[in-house]
C-alpha cells in the first residue's frame, strides 16, 4: 500500500481541504513533502494546518494493517481509477473504499432507490425495471438498504448483470444484518463502496450523504415508493443538482409509499409508465424500432435504385437521410446482391 496515501486517508481534514491540496500538488506524496510551504503559505484553515503536521505513525499502520486483512481496497481523488463522475459532483469523496470490480465505475449504471418498507406493487416494478436494464446493458446502482434497494440489487444480480452498492456505513459494517449474503454477493459480483473509514457505524446522518454518490454515479435516477420524507427526496435533490435526468413510478394515492413520487410527478417528474418511458429516458432506441426504420428506408432506397443507373448524387438527393447511414446501407445491400455498384458511383438493381 501507498503509505502517503494511507497517511493523508488518516488525516483528520475535511475532503474538500484534501481535494484542494490534491488539485495543487497532484498527488499525496507531494502534499507531505511540501507541509512547511502549505503552513507557511496558509492554505487550509489554521486547525486543518494543525493537524497537517501532526504524524500519527501508529494510527496510520493500525489502518494499513486492518485494510490488508479484510481484503479492503481503496482509491483516492488522485488515482486514475477514480470515477470521473464522482469528480463533476458538487463534494466529491476524497476517497472509496471498496470490494469488487473497480472497473464498474466505467459502466452504465441506473439508480434506483424507493422505500425501505415496500409493498408488493413496489417490488414487481423493481424487479421489472431492473430485468429490463439488464436486457440493454444497464447495471443498477443503489444503497444496499431494506426494500426496493434490495429487491433492485437482487435482481440484477440473478440475471448475471452489474451492481453498485453505495453504503452508509463503513465497508466492513454490514448493515442492515439480514443483507449479509446480498453483501457477499454485491463484493464478490458487483462492487461494494464506501467513502467513510471501515469502523464508522451506520448513524443516519451517513446515509443522506452518501447519495449524492448514489446519483453521481448513475446516468439517471428511477424512484419507486418514496413517502413525502423519504431519504429518496434527498437522492433526487442530489441529480437535479447534478444534472441528471429522474423519473418516478407512480402509485396509488391513498398509499402513504406513494405520497413522495405522486407529489415529484405533480411538481413535473418524468412518471415512468412502461417499458417505453425507460427507453425514452435512457435515449434508447429499440432494436426493433432501428430494424423498422431501417427497413422503412431500405425500401424507399429500392424505389430509387432501378434496372437503370443512378448516380449517388441523386440517391442523396431523392432521399432525406445521414450519409454515413445510407453508405453502411449501399454497403450491406451490395453484399445481399440486391443492388451493385458501377463505375464513376452509379448503382442499379439488381433483377
Amino acid at each position: 500500500m501507498d503509505k502517503y496515501k494511507i497517511w493523508f486517508i488518516s488525516l483528520k481534514i475535511s475532503d474538500s481541504s484534501k481535494i484542494k491540496l490534491i488539485e495543487k500538488y497532484n498527488n499525496e506524496e507531494n502534499i507531505y513533502n511540501n507541509i512547511d510551504n502549505i503552513i507557511k503559505e496558509k492554505l487550509l484553515h489554521k486547525n486543518f494546518l494543525m493537524r497537517l503536521s501532526v504524524k500519527n505513525s501508529i494510527e496510520e499502520e493500525k489502518l494499513e494493517e486492518y485494510l490488508f486483512k479484510n481484503h479492503i481496497k481503496y482509491v483516492t481523488y488522485s488515482c486514475n481509477l477514480y470515477p470521473q463522475k464522482l469528480k463533476n459532483i458538487t463534494n466529491p469523496p476524497y476517497v472509496l473504499f471498496y470490494k469488487g470490480d473497480i472497473s464498474l465505475f466505467d459502466y452504465n449504471m441506473v439508480a434506483i432507490v424507493g422505500a425501505r418498507k415496500n409493498t408488493n406493487y413496489g417490488e414487481q416494478v423493481t424487479k421489472f425495471i431492473a430485468s429490463e436494464l439488464y436486457n440493454i446493458s444497464y447495471g443498477v446502482v443503489s444503497g444496499v438498504a431494506a426494500g426496493i434497494d434490495s429487491i433492485a440489487h437482487r435482481e440484477i444480480l440473478s440475471r448475471g448483470g452489474k451492481t453498485i452498492g453505495v453504503l452508509g456505513c463503513g465497508i466492513d459494517i454490514i448493515y442492515p444484518r439480514f443483507n449479509k449474503y446480498l453483501y457477499d454477493k454485491i463484493s464478490e459480483k458487483g462492487l461494494l463502496i464506501s467513502e467513510f473509514l471501515p469502523g464508522t457505524k451506520p448513524m443516519s446522518y451517513n446515509f443522506p450523504q452518501r447519495n449524492r454518490i448514489i446519483s453521481g454515479l448513475s446516468n439517471g435516477v428511477i424512484v419507486i415508493e418514496a413517502s413525502n420524507r423519504s431519504g429518496s427526496l434527498i437522492t433526487v435533490d442530489y441529480a437535479l443538482n447534478q444534472s441528471k435526468d429522474v423519473m418516478v413510478v407512480p402509485g396509488p394515492i391513498f398509499n402513504e409509499t406513494s405520497k413522495g413520487c405522486n407529489l415529484l410527478i405533480h411538481q413535473g417528474a418524468r412518471p415512468f409508465l412502461g417499458k417505453d418511458d425507460l427507453y425514452e429516458f435512457l435515449n434508447i432506441i429499440k432494436k426493433e424500432n432501428k430494424n423498422n426504420a431501417k427497413n422503412s428506408i431500405k425500401e424507399c432506397l429500392m424505389d430509387v435504385i432501378g434496372r437503370e443507373p443512378i448516380h449517388i448524387d441523386k440517391i442523396i438527393g431523392s432521399l432525406n437521410i445521414d450519409r454515413i447511414a445510407l453508405f453502411e446501407l449501399l454497403f450491406e445491400m451490395q453484399n445481399e446482391n440486391e443492388i451493385i455498384c458501377l463505375p464513376g458511383n452509379y448503382y442499379v438493381k439488381i433483377s
